[in-house]
């Protein structure tokens, strides 16, 4: 909270800082990492949870929030090696509001990752792409890439 006097009159004023969303990733639940002071948000690993709106609604909630106070650019990063039809149908609602930032001026792009012999999921992030304005950055990668040192 910050004290300002305003034509003699003491004000209050309460910044509002947005905290980021951190969720550890599970065998049925995708890590989430979305850090709005920079604009990163990340998806990754699996989507298959039990109850879709239990882990969706959360997430969907603190991006509507985001929304009305956005950083300039907005990067969104998805690194999905599968995912049920509930958790796809929640992806696309995310993207859609990608547009609505891209429509108000905001610089806005997806970093879609994907295994080199999953074309699946390759061909998953390009129907994502033809529905959606904003552009996709594809990111191939080996499994071998992804072994920690």
């Amino acid at each position: 909270m910050i004290d300002r006097v305003l034509n003699g009159k003491l004000f209050f004023i309460k910044l509002l800082l947005m905290e980021g969303l951190s969720i550890i990733g599970t065998v049925l639940t995708p890590l989430i990492s979305f850090n709005p002071l920079i604009g990163v948000m990340e998806i990754k690993g699996r989507s298959i949870p039990d109850n879709s709106d239990d882990f969706w609604v959360p997430i969907l909630n603190w991006f509507e929030s985001y929304l009305i106070q956005p950083a300039q650019k907005t990067i969104f990063k998805i690194d999905l090696e599968y995912f049920n039809i509930s958790s796809s149908k929640r992806i696309l609602f995310l993207l859609y509001k990608l547009n609505e930032l891209a429509e108000r001026g905001f610089d806005v792009c997806v970093e879609w990752g994907y295994k080199k012999e999953d074309i699946d999921m390759y061909e998953v992030g390009q129907d994502y792409a033809y529905m959606v304005k904003v552009p996709f950055i594809f990111k191939e990668y080996n499994e071998s890439d992804m072994v920690e040192s």
